[in-house]
């Protein structure tokens, strides 16, 4: 299940959700953050009143905490939840990395890498941390020269906690495939199976992949919406994807309009970003079509979101499926029962 990220304020009811979700065997629950609430704060504090969910981030951003410091909240919230965290991390885009956390963009799978690395040397704590990257030094280069190779305080409970990377485009699924333990992917479609699919090959075949096929966690959030007319239903969401769709980068520098381009769907994503950078927001998600909004969500009446996972979710890539949304309480376990099968 995922709480995803704020918007004016907390989303109301999570903790009883959060709890439902527990008691029911939900396997894991997921925050996210963007420039708004983090994704970590949320996550101790829901996540103090849980004894046995996974606790997940979808995603923390590279540019938000050195890896030293992302490292230590991993280390320091496995501790407290027992072993219950898995780090989803990821490289956002430039608009948010440059206008907000006003660092450099380029080179985002470069950056990646070298994070990892220092994520795991920190978290196993076998050595004092030392790294020399085009990105990250550590001790820092140039600095004062005072700067000293550090080991963690804390011995970690875990030396190995799972690390899952955001990617959408194909070099960062293979990237993904290739140094962490899973993907998280935003907006995947069953109708993109093939493209991920192939990503993940290339990525799980390259020379120390750290996980193969049967060990890699290809997870996926999907919006649930549950209701009688579909039309209804996806009205909740096309704002949100005019959103991704039309705002969240410029033009040209849109990964999440890519996802949709990628598709079939380039005409009307053209449509949608020229009126959402316009300054037509409602216009732009007027725009977005309901078949766009089906690709990617299991949206409708519970006969027909149970239909769509059994015949085409169901054999993609994927192997968790972190939900969006809860099933009303009269239909959770038979929804809930077509996504474990």
């Amino acid at each position: 299940m995922s709480a995803g990220y704020w918007g004016a304020g907390p989303p109301h009811g999570i903790p009883q959700l959060l709890a439902d979700a527990e008691a029911i065997g939900i396997d894991s629950f997921w925050t996210a953050e963007a420039y708004g609430s983090d994704a970590l704060t949320p996550l101790s504090w829901w996540g103090a009143a849980t004894s046995t969910i996974k606790l997940g981030t979808s995603i923390c951003q590279l540019s938000a905490r050195t890896p030293t410091a992302l490292a230590m909240a991993a280390m320091t919230l496995d501790h407290l939840s027992q072993g219950r965290v898995l780090l989803g991390i990821g490289a956002s885009g430039p608009q948010v990395v440059e206008g907000w956390y006003g660092q450099a963009y380029p080179k985002p799978l470069e950056r990646t890498r070298e994070y990892v690395e220092i994520l795991r040397a920190t978290m196993s704590r076998a050595a004092p941390v030392t790294y020399d990257g085009a990105h990250y030094q550590l001790p820092l280069r140039g600095g004062t020269g005072l700067g000293k190779a550090l080991r963690s305080t804390i011995h970690p409970l875990r030396e190995s906690i799972p690390i899952y990377l955001g990617a959408e485009g194909p070099k960062n699924v293979a990237l993904a495939a290739e140094i962490a333990d899973g993907w998280l992917a935003l907006w995947y479609s069953p109708a993109s199976d093939d493209f991920y699919r192939a990503a993940l090959a290339e990525g799980l075949s390259r020379p120390g992949a750290r996980s193969t096929a049967a060990t890699f966690d290809a997870a996926a959030t999907v919006t649930l919406i549950e209701h009688d007319d579909v039309e209804a239903a996806a009205s909740f969401l096309k704002p949100v994807l005019a959103l991704y769709i039309g705002g969240m980068g410029a033009r040209g520098a849109n990964f999440h309009h890519d996802v949709f381009v990628r598709m079939g769907w380039g005409e009307a994503c053209e449509a949608i970003q020229d009126a959402y950078l316009g300054g037509d927001r409602d216009g732009a998600a007027a725009l977005v079509p309901t078949r766009l909004v089906e690709d990617v969500a299991l949206i409708g009446p519970a006969d027909k979101i149970v239909e769509e996972i059994e015949r085409t979710w169901r054999k993609t890539c994927l192997t968790t499926l972190i939900i969006g949304g809860m099933p009303a309480p009269a239909t959770r376990e038979r929804i809930l029962a077509a996504i474990r099968a």
